[in-house]
């Protein structure tokens, strides 16, 4: 499966129309996460502090918390970040020595991040921003382009409760 299926769909598309119009509308977009269960079509926001390494794992923690609570089938997590354009990828490691981190490094782009975990997988898609068109004075983003994942890594990964039949996901 490499297309998200339709139901999420449904769920998402809407909140990265509601993403791109608050950035047009200059809006500084704040990190959420939508934890949601299609049976009952329950769908939490939940507002990230993304401040620290810190606040970020306390974040993780509250959405798994929440995500077992609600017995949610996904989380839709989106959030201003920065990245390195493709052809700086492989200096990823040099980067942060001589810099401390992406953001504070002249390579630095700022990418809107999706992820839509699911018991399905995970896909992900990191979509630079750029100025708004005039006459407006915000920044948009173009439609994502989201890749699968069978497995997940890292603090905003493995967010929902396992199930009996679930397979297991890796952790890093």
């Amino acid at each position: 499966m490499s297309a998200i299926p339709t139901a999420y769909l449904d769920v998402v598309n809407p909140l990265i129309a509601t993403a791109r119009e608050m950035m047009e509308d200059g809006q500084t977009l704040v990190p959420f996460a939508f934890i949601g269960n299609l049976t009952r079509r329950e769908t939490i926001p939940v507002t990230l502090e993304t401040d620290s390494d810190d606040s970020k794992d306390a974040a993780a923690a509250l959405i798994r918390e929440l995500a077992e609570q609600q017995e949610a089938d996904f989380v839709f997590v989106l959030m201003e970040a920065w990245s390195l354009p493709p052809e700086r990828l492989g200096e990823l490691d040099d980067i942060l020595e001589r810099y401390g981190s992406i953001g504070a490094s002249p390579y630095r782009l700022d990418v809107i991040s999706f992820s839509l975990e699911t018991r399905h997988g995970i896909w992900v898609a990191q979509v630079p921003i750029t100025p708004h068109p005039p006459p407006a004075d915000g920044r948009t983003f173009a439609d994502p382009r989201f890749e699968h994942y069978t497995e997940a890594e890292g603090r905003f990964a493995a967010l929902l409760p396992a199930k009996g039949d679930d397979p297991p996901q890796t952790l890093h």
